[in-house]
């Protein structure tokens, strides 16, 4: 794994990296505010599906840090304030509905923060025990040293551990079995110039930077060999939602003929959402695509329309990879 850490427990407190200011400026954010940590989930400065469960979970205790009484009022509200930062991520949900779960059955208040800090620490553990499945079975998908196309960002800064799709990358790669990685930048919050350039530089493997419509061409000259991505909701039938891009992705992955896989770990799985029409698409501020890190390129009276996934439908997935196995269409979770 590489020398930097998204998510750390220190001094009693959440340490975060702050992914905004990534690639040029390494920060952290250091915090047991709910409120900060909410924000930081909000603001995208913490992002990535099982990130956002594991962050949202340490808020969660946190919070109880400070509360000494109306114990259960007072956690309904830290509650419902995390559930609302981010719709579409199922892990935050996962993760909450776990935390709540705990305090249910807490038989004392004496010490709530002590409990819930331990089991957002096990939801923690969990994510980098997932992360080292994924990209165990990962490499199944692998039969020749190949050059891979990725999008967004699925490593350590996107989970609580090494990552998802970008693990799988790195484990192959330290068995040679990736030569080369194409970043797609990932408009509009180019999260694949900046953070997956970021890991990919950290790793040690070779790549180059390409803007998303370029990945067709990519295709065209017979460069990429395989695509892996991750998801931030995989419904039952296996419609992933993942960031705004992957399904153009799948649909010329379909057309030139190369296999198209979905890593995440088994906690992104909504078995209550029986296909991909029931995943709702959150959408973002019209500034993420008339701002690039503060600076206007395009007018404020425009309308915008600026959704942060799209759905990728089942047919199009040559494989979905969990900490479980490989799974192989048809899929049926």
């Amino acid at each position: 794994m590489s020398n930097f850490k998204c998510i750390e427990f220190v001094d009693d407190k959440l340490k975060l990296i702050d992914q905004t200011k990534l690639p040029l400026v390494e920060e952290y954010i250091l915090s047991d505010d709910l409120e900060r940590i909410a924000l930081a989930i909000e603001r995208l400065e913490v992002r990535g599906a099982p990130a956002i469960g594991v962050s949202a979970a340490y808020a969660l205790a946190l919070s109880f840090k400070f509360i000494k009484d109306d114990y259960e009022n007072e956690f309904q509200k830290k509650y419902d304030r995390l559930t609302s930062t981010r719709p579409t991520a199922v892990n935050l949900f996962w993760a909450l509905d776990e935390m709540k779960s705990k305090f249910e059955n807490l038989t004392d208040y004496t010490n709530v923060y002590g409990e819930l800090l331990k089991k957002a620490k096990e939801i923690h553990n969990d994510d980098v025990e997932k992360c080292d499945g994924i990209a165990k079975n990962g490499l199944e998908i692998f039969t020749k040293r190949s050059t891979v196309l990725t999008h967004c960002n699925t490593g350590q800064l996107a989970t609580g551990g090494g990552g998802t799709a970008f693990y799988v990358i790195q484990r192959a790669f330290e068995n040679d079995l990736v030569e080369f990685v194409y970043a797609d930048e990932t408009r509009p919050l180019l999260q694949g110039s900046r953070l997956t350039a970021f890991e990919l530089e950290k790793a040690g493997i070779l790549f180059k930077i390409n803007t998303d419509s370029t990945a067709a061409m990519l295709m065209q000259q017979g460069k990429i060999d395989l695509v892996i991505t991750g998801a931030d909701r995989v419904a039952a039938n296996g419609d992933s939602a993942n960031k705004i891009g992957t399904y153009n992705l799948a649909v010329l992955c379909k057309y030139h003929r190369i296999p198209f896989y979905i890593a995440a770990p088994t906690s992104t799985i909504d078995k209550n959402c029986p296909d991909g029409s029931q995943i709702k698409i959150e959408e973002r501020s019209k500034d993420e695509i008339i701002k690039i890190k503060d600076v206007q390129i395009s007018k404020r009276e425009y309308d915008v329309y600026s959704p942060a996934f799209d759905v990728t439908p089942n047919e199009l997935i040559a494989g979905i990879i969990t900490e479980e196995k490989l799974h192989k269409p048809p899929y049926n979770f």
